[in-house]
């Protein structure tokens, strides 16, 4: 028991008690309970193909955002892109290194091709097929190693635009001519696609919708338009019988 005497602010301002808010009636109030976003965040910036990168992939966006920062949300199973609160793009994850992403900086880093993670994986997944190694060690037997390796990556580069089957039996159609070029591989693989009646280059799988025609609208006439605005001319036509005076005077001679 603390027999002191009370401060003299005490006796006559006595301290109000005060009720403060437990942390779970705030969180009552703020709304319902949400799970803890377990994700990775990143912001990165959307390049000029409308592409971001994350890892070591790339993700598509909308064009109208390139040049701009977006945040984007790196789950187990996709991946979400934001600007600012909108989502703008959601994908699945890529768990692996795909080969066709890193193709430009093989043309100028050829050594890097071998012995990395994303050629091992292509091999795995039987994108990267025995006759492509086949083409390798031969454009290295003659090209030299790194000449080689450029050689091979602008056969892969060929993927993008032509059928996997295509440029595989291109490939092969190099090897056995012995002309283990790009050039040779593109046109075998043309060959090959029109032998079976298809068009040799990738084309889109969903169909595009009709082209809407524009209105008929009429052209509206400017002149008619300006004269609907103006006022009504009251005055009268200009007289031109004193122009003919004109015509008599002679250049030094006083007209009057």
């Amino acid at each position: 028991m603390d027999l002191r005497e009370p401060h003299a602010d005490q006796l006559h301002h006595p301290q109000p008690a005060v009720a403060h808010p437990s942390p779970r009636r705030s969180d009552r109030r703020a709304g319902p309970h949400r799970s803890p976003e377990t994700g990775l965040a990143f912001n990165p910036r959307v390049d000029r193909y409308g592409m971001v990168a994350v890892r070591v992939c790339r993700y598509s966006v909308p064009v109208r955002y390139i040049g701009r920062t977006v945040h984007v949300l790196l789950r187990s199973s996709e991946v979400v892109v934001f600007h600012g609160r909108t989502e703008i793009a959601r994908h699945p994850r890529l768990t692996t290194k795909v080969l066709d992403h890193f193709l430009e900086v093989l043309l100028a880093k050829p050594g890097a091709l071998a012995g990395s993670e994303a050629l091992d994986q292509a091999r795995r997944t039987g994108t990267f097929t025995p006759a492509h190694d086949a083409f390798w060690s031969a454009t290295k037997h003659t090209l030299g190693e790194s000449e080689g390796t450029k050689a091979l990556v602008h056969v892969l580069l060929l993927h993008r635009h032509l059928q996997h089957r295509d440029v595989v039996a291109g490939v092969q159609a190099a090897l056995a001519a012995g002309a283990c070029t790009a050039d040779v591989v593109a046109l075998e693989a043309r060959k090959a696609a029109e032998t079976e009646g298809r068009s040799p280059t990738v084309t889109v799988t969903v169909p595009l919708p009709e082209p809407v025609a524009p209105p008929q609208l009429p052209l509206p006439s400017l002149t008619e338009r300006r004269t609907a605005r103006l006022p009504p001319d009251q005055r009268p036509l200009p007289a031109l019988e004193r122009w003919d005076q004109l015509l008599h005077h002679r250049p030094g001679r006083d007209p009057r």
